[in-house]
């Protein structure tokens, strides 16, 4: 698999590659993770735990050529707008991705799509960082 991330035809190869439960496992470890950190977890709302999660691997299959069912519920993605009121700032997006890169080795996922889906968080975390 090749290409940038968010690029092309690669988000489609990689929930064709990855499935449902690729998704699955990467987004239940990282929230598993995420509920007990001390910087992240009082980012979300403590009794929206399921639909966070919900949110963001249907978000995940949609980007990479699943069914679209963010969308269909959400609409756009509208990200930055979307994270505005949290404080985002270096330390907040390093803590997200060191959860995130924990919860990528937990995955077991294939090595390329691995590597995609890394560079392509990094530099959505990068994006979002609004403090």
């Amino acid at each position: 698999m090749s290409g940038q991330p968010g690029g092309g035809s690669v988000e489609h190869e990689l929930y064709a590659r990855i499935g449902e439960t690729g998704f699955e496992r990467l987004v239940a470890g990282f929230y598993r993770r995420v509920r007990t950190d001390d910087l992240l977890a009082p980012l979300y709302p403590p009794d929206d735990w399921e639909g966070a999660e919900q949110r963001l691997r249907d978000f995940l299959v949609g980007r990479f050529g699943g069914p679209p069912r963010y969308i269909e519920a959400r609409g756009h993605p509208r990200l930055r707008m979307r994270h505005a009121g949290f404080p985002v700032d270096q330390t907040a997006r390093d803590r997200w991705m060191a959860l995130m890169e924990a919860s990528l080795a937990e995955a077991e996922l294939p090595i390329e799509e691995t590597e995609f889906l890394r560079a392509f968080f990094a530099q959505v975390a990068t994006f979002l960082i609004n403090r």
